[in-house]
């Protein structure tokens, strides 16, 4: 009778030990979830080794170029190889470039950026992989103690779009721009790709981020290199503490809304201004 009250413990012990299936998340957007810029080192860090992440977003991009230029084109490529995943999650994070006054980039928020979304959905449906609509990253630009949030535009349309579609939305707006409100605009600084100045470390002890002067265009007129950002201090992209952190918050929203992906994220805390 021990022995085969033992057994079943045992089998129940090494099921509990088992690693989890394989699994594979693609990061689309632009430089607040790219490589060296974005929050998507952080995310992907966070993940246990049966999780493959691949950060194929891409600086300067929008809902509208990121299709145009044939990145896109690239991310349908790799979903036609999903046999080797349990599931394959498609996270898509666009609006800071689809914001007017960018030549080439900008969408109309009314009637190209909704759609643009709708198509990379629908895209998405026909391999048999799941997509996460991502709403965008907020700015860390102050005005008088108060967060200036001019993103949530393009967050709203992307949970509009979210909800007709039925898919998964992470509010990383909402969520992005009540931390950075709550810690201010001296720790929201420290989150940046490199120290601020002191005139601008000035301003934020009086609750205000001032602008920052632009670098010269490097030659050929090329304002961005190819998926990177320049690494210089502002007030949208991240460094290594705000990759980590915001990375972390991403991760938290997505095994909320996906909770089967719990088992495939490092438990961590919330890191900076948690």
């Amino acid at each position: 009778m021990y022995k085969a009250f033992l057994l079943p413990l045992v089998v129940l012990a090494a099921a509990a030990q088992s690693p989890p299936p394989p699994v594979r998340i693609i990061l689309v957007g632009d430089s607040t979830m790219a490589l060296k810029s974005g929050y998507g080192p952080g995310f992907c860090a966070g993940v246990v080794a049966e999780v493959t992440c691949i950060n194929m977003a891409k600086s300067g991009r929008s809902s509208g170029s990121y299709r145009a230029e044939g990145s896109w084109a690239q991310v349908m490529e790799r979903l036609k190889h999903n046999s080797e995943f349990k599931d394959t999650y498609v996270l898509i994070q666009f609006g800071h470039n689809d914001q007017p006054g960018k030549p080439g980039r900008s969408t109309d928020l009314a009637t190209e950026f909704p759609v643009n979304l709708r198509h990379y959905v629908e895209d998405v449906k026909s391999t048999g992989a799941k997509t996460v609509l991502v709403t965008p990253l907020t700015r860390r630009s102050f005005r008088d103690g108060q967060l200036k949030n001019d993103l949530e535009p393009w967050a709203a349309a992307t949970r509009k779009v979210a909800a007709e579609e039925n898919v998964p939305a992470l509010d990383l707006n909402a969520e992005s721009a009540a931390a950075v409100q709550k810690m201010g605009p001296v720790e929201a600084d420290t989150l940046a790709m490199a120290p601020p100045p002191q005139a601008i470390t000035e301003a934020a002890a009086n609750g205000n981020s001032v602008s920052v002067p632009k670098a010269p265009a490097p030659p050929n007129n090329v304002v961005e290199r190819k998926g990177e950002a320049a690494p210089v201090f502002d007030h949208t992209h991240l460094g290594a503490k705000g990759a980590a952190f915001f990375g972390g918050m991403v991760a938290d929203e997505l095994t909320r809304a996906e909770p089967e992906l719990k088992p495939y994220f490092i438990p961590r805390g919330t890191g900076a201004g948690s």
